[in-house]
């Protein structure tokens, strides 16, 4: 009965709060190790840009006393002490959704404002360093995935199946919500998946932010498989956010072996 439980406990998702510190705290190392001081003032600024959106959300309803609301809602931005811990970021979120519903305003959920904290970091990357700033981008997100991959075969390996294709989305790491629509089918040695909407890509192009989310589209689905398997790929040929297309497209493939059950 123990043993069964801890098992259950194992394969529970994470917590958007805990992939939210997960990748600031990759940005805010890669931008440090690429640009020193400079990258921390980027990542201020992408911080700030941030802040003023969520003012601005919280402003929209408020009908009283406008300046005494914005500084109460100090307590509810993003900030960097608040994104370096993930039950910082749980207290902080449940707070601005707390206040948003008693204006009677829709809150953002927790995907949306990760896909805002990327995009805005990474624009101001970005706009200070051209190619490099995204390369900079990529390459945090590069990480990110390749722990959450890591985690994912610990997942695995807590009950008891090795790192194999077969075993990567029944211990995937985040949940799927209604803000997720996809199909996937399942062939010899290859798992197919077609999504047609994505939380973060349906706020990215909300906010007109496509050139910076595609940055993080293009790299953490390969990023997540190789740590999760060095011999899994993933060919990633759609993207929602392109025009024309619409829908992302997957084809996870182990490479040099067909074999399910030989993890590395």
């Amino acid at each position: 009965m123990e043993n069964t439980r801890k098992q259950a406990d194992s394969l529970r998702p994470v917590t958007m709060y805990e992939i939210t510190e997960k990748l600031y705290r990759q940005l805010k190392i890669v931008l440090g190790e690429y640009f020193g001081k400079i990258g921390e003032e980027l990542l201020h600024e992408g911080l700030k840009e941030l802040h003023n959106d969520q003012k601005k959300s919280l402003s929209t309803s408020i009908t009283s006393d406008i300046s005494e609301t914005l500084d109460e809602a100090a307590d509810y931005l993003f900030t960097e002490d608040v994104l370096q811990k993930s039950e910082k970021i749980k207290r902080s979120f449940k707070k601005y959704e707390s206040m948003m519903a008693s204006r009677g305003n829709e809150p953002l959920n927790m995907y949306s404002l990760m896909a805002k904290m990327f995009a805005y970091i990474s624009r101001a990357a970005s706009l200070k360093f051209g190619k490099e700033g995204e390369e900079a981008a990529m390459e945090a997100v590069r990480r990110f995935g390749e722990e959450r991959g890591r985690d994912i075969a610990r997942r695995a390996a807590a009950v008891g199946e090795p790192n194999g294709i077969d075993n990567y989305l029944t211990n995937y790491d985040m949940g799927r919500s209604e803000l997720f629509t996809f199909d996937t089918d399942f062939h010899p040695g290859e798992i197919e998946q077609s999504f047609t909407k994505c939380a973060f890509a349906d706020q990215w192009k909300k906010d007109r932010m496509e050139e910076y989310g595609i940055l993080y589209c293009h790299m953490i689905d390969p990023a997540v498989a190789a740590g999760y398997n060095p011999k899994f790929e993933v060919v990633h040929d759609k993207y929602i956010l392109k025009e024309n297309e619409g829908v992302c497209h997957f084809r996870f493939q182990m490479k040099e072996s067909h074999d399910s059950s030989g993890g590395n």
